[in-house]
């Protein structure tokens, strides 16, 4: 057998600007941590490692959660652990339903046997009626509440805040999806008494992909003992993971050494910037980049009012393809955006402001690439977009 292999040349990933909703670019910090020497995953170090990183991650999902940790894998799996552990045959749970990544909540739902599902749809590019999920939650009583906190596919945040009473009320569980809002965007779990929050390593917290962050309230953990019937999944049983995490250690897999490393570094730099500093530069940029693309005459894509600081989204002007343009940054100036998805797949651009990448130059520089890939296809931008998000930099100061 011949195996073809590339041109040394074309062995190595090209460097990017990272403004798509995850991954962004990461710190030098995290680069190194990646590079430190390999050790067992049982070896005292390490297990120190673990519990640096599970005490950082309290701090930055703003909890005291003793089941607080990082699941090794990536995002949707926080996604999937939450729902598996907290749902079993017999019990409801209410989806709050306005994008691609609520639809998928509510297609790990369906696949669960014996769960009903009830769905409180929503319009993409708006939250979901708060008023309809209370009805729903007073309506069916249900097991959990599962919701987006920011719909990485729309540019929306969803308010939570005064979600968690009326679950409790019902004895249900507050389930949040907050992989695109970790570290870039308000998420106080314990001041919002959320009860399983989960996240993903690439996006605001600047890590490589491949760790979800996840932490479990006292009273979840209770739900999740309490449950008559195995979790459906052995590998994402969280109860096991816990005990992994826990000051025992039990064992439960072969954690990715290298990846903890790497989070727990880009979880220092997080503490290091302070969360609520983190915050208000998310904002900062988002504002300037939303600024910026109306100046250039085009449509921010999520209702104003409810657009979350970490993802932008934009409408494409008629004619124009989205993916033509996102290749023109990419080729041009080695910027990489997203598209959108589903039925807006080539309709809308969704840019990242997250983490390591949310910084004045890459925002200034996607404006730039935006106006002259529009001038490529034949049009003429309503004005300058760099020069209305210098203006936010001139008159915001962080």
């Amino acid at each position: 057998m011949n195996v073809r292999l590339n041109a040394p040349e074309d062995r190595h990933a090209p460097q990017r600007i990272l403004m798509a909703p995850g991954p962004s670019n990461v710190h030098p910090r995290v680069i190194q941590a990646l590079i430190e020497p390999l050790v067992g995953h049982k070896d005292p170090s390490f297990l120190a490692a673990m519990e640096d990183t599970a005490a950082l991650l309290r701090e930055v999902f703003q909890t005291r959660n003793r089941a607080t940790f990082a699941l090794p894998a990536t995002g949707g799996s926080g996604m999937e652990a939450a729902l598996v552990n907290v749902l079993e045959p017999g019990d409801t749970v209410v989806v709050a339903n306005a994008g691609f990544f609520a639809q998928r909540m509510v297609d790990i739902c369906t696949r669960l046997t014996g769960v009903n599902v009830v769905v409180v749809p929503g319009a993409w590019g708006e939250p979901v009626a708060r008023d309809a999920v209370l009805s729903a939650i007073r309506q069916h009583r249900p097991r959990a509440l599962a919701i987006v906190h920011g719909e990485t596919s729309t540019g929306v945040e969803q308010p939570l805040e005064g979600l968690a009473a009326e679950c409790h009320a019902q004895d249900a569980l507050l389930v949040v999806d907050a992989v695109a809002t970790l570290g870039g965007v308000r998420l106080p779990v314990d001041e919002w008494e959320i009860d399983v929050c989960f996240s993903g390593s690439q996006k605001c917290l600047s890590a490589p992909p491949g760790m979800a962050p996840i932490t479990i309230s006292d009273r979840a953990m209770r739900a999740i003992e309490a449950r008559h019937t195995p979790v459906a999944s052995w590998y994402f049983d969280l109860r096991l993971h816990a005990r992994l995490w826990d000051t025992d250690h039990s064992y439960h897999h072969t954690s990715p050494v290298l990846s903890v490393y790497a989070l727990r570094e880009a979880l220092r730099l997080v503490v290091e910037e302070g969360v609520d500093a983190r915050i208000a530069r998310h904002c900062l940029h988002a504002m300037a980049l939303g600024q910026g693309i109306e100046a250039l005459g085009l449509q921010q894509f999520a209702c104003q009012g409810f657009r979350m600081p970490s993802v932008v989204t934009a409408l494409t002007p008629a004619g124009v393809s989205a993916r033509a343009v996102r290749k023109l940054l990419l080729d041009s100036l080695n910027v990489e955006i997203s598209v959108g998805l589903g039925e807006r797949s080539d309709g809308m651009w969704r840019i990242g402001v997250m983490g390591h990448s949310a910084q004045q130059a890459n925002v200034m520089l996607v404006l730039t690439g935006l106006e002259q890939a529009l001038r490529c296809v034949g049009l003429t931008p309503g004005g300058s977009g760099a020069r209305a998000a210098a203006e936010v930099y001139e008159h915001t100061r962080l």
